[in-house]
């Protein structure tokens, strides 16, 4: 039976502390998992994010024609950099989603036989997707270098875009691995929440492009702005909105609390139920 968590597995930052060599290590081999056998291993991590980009890019490009207004010619070249970037955030988000409500429940023995600090698995699951994006990143750096030149000066801004993402990704993850032990077909919501989550967000269209209401309603997706972020220090060159970044890095925050709350409260039941 898993023990009453310590005072230290309480607090989340002095558990990570504390086993941050193990969350290395699961890390590690967690991203070691997903390519073994295979041929290529490694290199899967940026192969797969360029034929997903030429896929995207053909069909919202070249048939639908869509527009970003990046300059006068618009090219096919503008165009993959800007949806690269928007879809490198999104499958951060949505791989992590995906993943985390298996957490509990493919990893029996960490429940039943030993104290292990289940809280860490999230962050290993976090961990390990954001390895994927710094790929994914360098990728689509160096293809701005080779098309566009020298980034923007805002290029330095661009982890202040990200950084508030990750609390709430965590906080999402919490919420669903605990999820995942009382409900299994969680699943089956999952794929198609991940669907909407990609198609209400601009990441294959600028939200400038919608009216109003509904610039208003694809706030409420929570890669929505740090995709607009992410882009106007990253590719556009504009200033960041200070405002909006500071007010959804809290709304972060406060997720993450809360879905460490509910996964604290109900991971006393899943030796019961698992």
């Amino acid at each position: 039976m898993q023990q009453p968590p310590s005072n230290s597995e309480t607090n989340i930052l002095k558990t990570f502390f504390k086993h941050k060599y193990l969350v290395y290590r699961l890390i590690k081999r967690d991203i070691a998992n997903k390519y073994i056998g295979s041929f290529l291993g490694i290199f899967w991590t940026s192969i797969n994010p360029f034929l997903m980009l030429g896929l995207y890019t053909f069909v919202f490009s070249v048939v639908y024609q869509t527009r970003w207004g990046i300059n006068s010619s618009d090219s096919k070249a503008s165009f993959s950099l800007v949806l690269f970037s928007g879809l490198i955030i999104h499958l951060f988000f949505t791989e992590v989603l995906n993943n985390s409500y298996l957490l509990v429940i493919s990893n029996v023995n960490y429940v039943k036989k030993v104290v292990f600090p289940l809280e860490i698995l999230t962050i290993v699951c976090v961990g390990s997707a954001l390895f994927q994006f710094l790929i994914s990143f360098l990728v689509l750096f160096l293809a701005i270098c080779i098309l566009n030149g020298i980034p923007p000066f805002e290029i330095i801004f661009v982890p202040l875009t990200i950084l508030p993402l990750l609390p709430f990704t965590l906080g999402t993850s919490w919420f669903l691995s605990a999820l995942g032990v009382y409900v299994r077909d969680i699943g089956q919501i999952l794929g198609l929440l991940t669907t909407i989550i990609l198609f209400m967000s601009p990441v294959f269209y600028p939200s400038s492009s919608l009216p109003q209401f509904f610039r208003n309603l694809i706030k409420l997706n929570p890669i929505t702005i740090p995709i607009e972020q992410f882009r106007n220090s990253l590719i556009f060159g504009r200033s960041i909105n200070w405002y909006e970044l500071f007010l959804y890095a809290i709304m972060s925050v406060i997720f993450a609390i809360i879905g460490l709350y509910f996964f604290q409260k109900t991971k006393k039941g899943f030796s019961d139920v698992i």
